[in-house]
């Protein structure tokens, strides 16, 4: 009897799979509707989804849709949201991967790293700023999935890749000290993204425009699960318009080696007397390029001593006393290289002790 009723049952659940075969390939195209049907029963890979079942699409795919060139008389302003903003985006490091590649699938890019939309008048001005130094391996990937992705947010844009010069400790705060004002004395941007040269976003509905308060961007890194690893984290990406900028002093420059300067750009927000601004988990997505710890940018081993002291420093230290010295700027096609001697933590010239 109870084997009986297992048969009854199984040729009902069979009856039943095959009426919802037939409802869904009856609804629209054939076509469209099987390859529907074979992606409910599919686990998602790495080509066309991840573990929470996100689609994902080339960051390549919607650039065909831009349109021919037109007058810059004759053109409209860019629709308030971009008609090629895809979503998730499929992120792999391919090993033979050339700058000589970027630069053919980014034909509009002209030289600089500048870009703006050929068929509508942009509604916003975006400087990109990356510290960077001896992380040509993973620029080359920033760069071929930034391009894009900024481009289906119909955005006029300029990459500027800020270089330490020399072997010196590694200064990330105050290389963006720097990619600003050099950045604002080439265009007078509305917003500038700060960048780690090794997090590619992974959803262009992350917008690279600004907000009415500083904008944490990479709110939802993959080493960190898709999480936020604390409420005032301000690492990884982040955007400010320049009045946010300097209501802040920019960032400070006295932090030499890994860690502390974003939770020290983090409390300057708050003396600002603004907030921190965040996009959703499910958008604020990066991965990150794999590496380890650079020789010469070890961890601070005074970096909580100094946050410590933040609301006390933060006015005397930052946009208002940085120094450097610029060694070259160098317009590629892909950037703007700006390499820069910005000393060392006893200073840009220090003084030579003499004997007695």
């Amino acid at each position: 009897m109870f084997s009986l009723q297992s048969k009854w049952r199984y040729l009902i659940m069979l009856l039943g799979v095959q009426l919802v075969v037939m409802a869904i390939l009856s609804r629209e195209s054939y076509q469209k509707r099987v390859s529907y049907f074979f992606r409910i029963f599919r686990k998602p890979d790495s080509a066309t989804g991840n573990a929470d079942g996100r689609n994902q699409t080339d960051v390549y795919a919607n650039l065909s849709f831009l349109g021919p060139t037109l007058n810059k008389d004759d053109m409209p302003y860019c629709p308030k949201n971009s008609p090629l903003i895809g979503g998730p985006i499929h992120v792999t490091f391919p090993s033979k991967l050339t700058l000589a590649e970027v630069e053919r699938k980014n034909p509009l890019v002209i030289r600089g790293g500048r870009y703006r939309p050929p068929n509508c008048d942009p509604r916003h001005r975006t400087a990109i700023i990356i510290p960077h130094r001896n992380r040509e391996h993973h620029l080359k990937f920033l760069l071929y999935y930034l391009h894009p992705f900024l481009q289906r947010q119909q955005l006029n844009y300029g990459i500027y890749v800020i270089h330490q010069a020399g072997n010196y400790t590694f200064n990330r705060a105050k290389l963006m000290n720097v990619g600003f004002r050099e950045a604002m004395r080439e265009e007078d941007w509305d917003c500038l993204f700060y960048h780690d040269v090794d997090l590619i976003p992974e959803d262009d509905r992350n917008t690279y425009v600004c907000d009415n308060h500083p904008k944490h961007a990479a709110i939802a890194m993959d080493k960190f699960g898709y999480k936020l690893p604390y409420k005032m984290y301000f690492g990884g990406v982040s955007a400010l318009t320049p009045n946010q900028y300097l209501k802040m002093n920019g960032f400070p420059n006295n932090y030499w080696g890994w860690g502390g300067e974003d939770d020290d750009i983090g409390i300057r927000v708050s003396l600002g007397g603004m907030l921190i601004s965040r996009p959703s988990l499910k958008v604020g997505r990066y991965k990150m390029i794999k590496h380890k710890h650079d020789k010469g940018n070890e961890v601070n081993p005074k970096r909580f001593n100094m946050l410590a002291k933040t609301r006390h420093t933060w006015r005397d230290d930052g946009m208002n006393t940085v120094e450097y010295e610029i060694m070259s700027r160098d317009y590629q096609l892909l950037y703007t290289n700006i390499t820069v001697n910005i000393g060392t933590e006893a200073g840009l010239h220090p003084r030579k002790r003499t004997t007695i």
